[in-house]
Parts: C-alpha cells; structure tokens; sequence
C-alpha cells in the first residue's frame, strides 16, 4: 500500500451530487459475484485506458464503474468511451483511490503514465482489487519486485498489457519454437522504428487548471510544471518515463525472451544516444542493447525513434533455421538453407485475446492461467531497465543469473529503486 501522502485517499469532501451519483449507481458486490460480473475502474484514460475499457465492455457480464484521470479531457474521453458501450453511466473521478475504495469493484485497469504503474497495482493489490496494468510494468526494478511480491500476499491476478502474448499467430510461432522447428533458438533479434520529432525546451509555467498536477505526480517527487511535457513527453525524461526501450521494446523484448525460453541475464550492454535533435530529451532516439544469457544464446535490440525506414519486428535464428515475426502475429518459416518452409498470415495483435484471459483468470481464481502475469511481466520489463540502466552509467553490467539484480557496481545499483514524494513510498 501507500503509506499516508499528501493526498490522503480519505481526504475528499464528497458532495451531494457525487454521493447521489455513486447511489444511483447503485452497485452490489454480493449480486454481481452471484452473476459472475466483473466491475472494473479505469485508470488513465487519455490513450490506452480509453481503448481497454472498450476491449473490456465488448466481453459479456462486464461493467465499468469509474473513469479515474487528473486531467479533465482524459477524463470526458474515458466517460465518451463507455458511454455508448453500457446502460450505467460510471463514476468520473480524479482520484483512482476512490474506485477501490468501493468493495463493488473488482478490477483496476491502470494506463496512467509509467510512474503510476507499480504503486496503482500494489494499492489495488491491497484493497482486493486484481489487476490489468499497461507496459511497462514499472518505473524500476525494485518496483517490479514489489508488485510480484503484492500479487502473491493478497492473492490477486495482475496481467501486463503485452498484448501479442495472446496473439494467436504469435503463439503458433512460439509452439514451432518449442517443437524444435529451427533446432535449438540461440539469437533473437527486435527492432522498433519510429519518426518522432522534438519535444523542444520547455519552460516552466503555471499549472493549467484543466489538470491535478499534484495528483499526477503522485509518488514522483515533485518537479515545476513544464509546458512540454504532458501528456506524451513523460516518456523521454527518466524522472516519469523508461524512454523507447520501456515504451515499446518491452514488447518484443517480451517475445524475444519467451521463445529463447530464458528469463534473466549475465550480461547487459548498451550504446546510442540522443542524436537526432538537441532538446529536453533525456533518454535516446538511437539505442543498441545486448543481452547474454545462460546456455549460450542472447538478445539484441535496436531502437530508432526518429527513423522510420525498416520494416522488422523481430527474428529467432536456430541451429536448424529462422522464423520472421510481424508485430502482428503473422510469421515464416525458413530451414537452415533460408528455403521458406511455412508461412502464416494472422493479422491479430490480440489485445481482445488478452482481455478475455485475464477475465478468465479473474473468475476462475487461476493467476498461473494468465498469459503475462505479472512474474513474466517484471522479467520482460527488467531488460529494459538493465538496457537503460547500462546506458545511463556507460558501460556493461554484469547481472545475476537467478534473479537479474547488478553484480560489482554500486553506481548501476543505484537506478535499481527510485525516491519517492514523501509518504508515496510503495509497501507490501
């Protein structure tokens, strides 16, 4: 849980309008466990959160009781997004903190920015809720191992949204790995592309008043408001954000380490930098990171945010052959003469998929069913703090193969956990 903070969750003044809102809801926790629906608040709501909670709805027996956001078009935006998709009109909140404070809620789905990831799961662990929380798992490493360690004590399933995961293309591919269809994988190899321009410098400004700065930053410490930062360019500052590497590298970093089958590394390098533009951008736009793992075989990935030329997704190299991955599920088959053996063409990323097995998971009390619970998440994510980490101090770290921690520097052992705004703490 967290532990007090500025903005105690029992702290609001509930008017009447809001507690005659809350009373025309009127959820029963007990008559929807009889039915077997599932209640969920969303959390985040300018992008993701908007899209999962219609993912969400277009499953039977669900419900979205709370739009929870700081910011207030997000906020309309997730209230427009469920507004044609169910009969009850939820709850639109600020604060997140008031959702799983009603025992009617089962589930948190959390798309807020990454560093609300890890402290939204573990509270929502705490208060019973089970969670679907967006990529990357965490801001850091220490917080993947809290919200491991919270799913475990209060029983809850918590799926990371790596959607291809449940992609069915994508999971045929993993089976050809698994039956020994290139021999023994020893290379993966990921690409991720993208034209992104510069964010500029930002100047400090007042708050806008259409945002809750104070609750946005919520267990970061606290920083002056800049005019370029919300709401996507969080992503490029380590203060909020994990860079390119977090923000979509987890996503073949994930399948790279489910076909090799390996889970964590010995060896972690890293080279790039900001390159293309001389701005607020802190972490970089062109990003090579290697990984060794046991049993001879490893991991590259190549990162380009401001370069879209290159078509790659991610590539598995046998002693007996290769498969080609798409980002969405299609793949092909060569033998180790580069003769095509099998091509499939399943054009679905999976996120419905993945929704559903989560849903699953939920009602049938099964977290070990979920296709990216979150012991799998953290691990994925842990690559890409390793990658950034090894970046941020300029050389290669030598890591543990039982669990990932950094060996022999002090230096890189200090990105492992991040400060927090005083009483923001996450505990389990």
């Amino acid at each position: 849980m967290l532990r007090g903070g500025s903005l105690n969750r029992r702290s609001f003044v509930h008017t009447s309008a809001t507690a005659a809102a809350t009373l025309a809801f009127a959820r029963s926790a007990a008559a929807n466990r009889a039915n077997n629906k599932l209640v969920a608040a969303v959390m985040g709501t300018n992008g993701r959160g908007s899209a999962l909670a219609r993912s969400f709805l277009a499953l039977e027996n669900t419900e979205v009781a709370y739009i929870c956001d700081p910011e207030d078009g997000a906020l309309a935006k997730g209230m427009k997004a469920v507004a044609d998709k169910q009969n009850n009109t939820p709850d639109g909140v600020k604060d997140f903190r008031r959702a799983l404070d009603d025992q009617g809620v089962d589930l948190l789905i959390c798309a807020a920015p990454n560093h609300w990831h890890a402290p939204a799961t573990i509270l929502a662990c705490s208060q019973g809720k089970h969670v679907y929380v967006e990529k990357p798992c965490s801001h850091n490493p220490w917080e993947g191992e809290m919200m491991v360690a919270a799913a475990r004590k209060h029983g809850r399933s918590v799926q990371i949204g790596t959607q291809r995961r449940s992609s069915p293309g994508t999971r045929l591919a993993m089976e050809r790995l698994r039956s020994g269809a290139i021999g023994k994988p020893y290379l993966a190899r990921a690409y991720y592309n993208n034209s992104r321009g510069s964010i500029g410098q930002g100047k400090t400004v007042a708050v806008p008043e259409w945002l809750d700065y104070e609750l946005w930053q919520g267990p970061a410490p606290r920083r002056p408001y800049l005019d370029n930062v919300v709401h996507y360019n969080w992503h490029w500052r380590w203060h909020w954000g994990n860079g390119e590497l977090g923000n979509n590298g987890v996503h073949t970093l994930d399948l790279c380490r489910w076909g090799l089958g390996v889970t964590y590394p010995t060896q972690v390098t890293s080279t790039g930098g900001r390159y293309v533009y001389q701005d607020d951008q802190e972490t970089p736009d062109t990003h090579t990171v290697g990984f060794t793992f046991p049993d001879e075989c490893a991991i590259t990935w190549q990162g380009l945010s401001c370069n879209r030329h290159g078509e790659k997704f991610v590539e598995f190299y046998g002693t007996e052959g290769t498969i080609e991955l798409d980002s969405n599920g299609n793949f092909r088959l060569y033998d180790r003469h580069d003769k095509l053996q099998e091509q499939v063409d399943d054009s679905r990323l999976g996120e419905a998929d993945h929704v559903a097995n989560f849903l699953q998971a939920v009602r049938g009390n099964r977290p070990d069913g979920l296709h990216a619970e979150i012991l799998e998440g953290h691990r994925s994510t842990l690559l890409c703090h390793l990658g950034n980490i090894a970046q941020r101090v300029g050389r290669a770290l030598t890591c543990d193969p039982q669990n990932g921690s950094i060996l022999h520097d002090e230096e890189a052992v200090g990105h492992w956990k991040r400060e927090y705004a005083e009483g923001w703490e996450p505990a389990v």
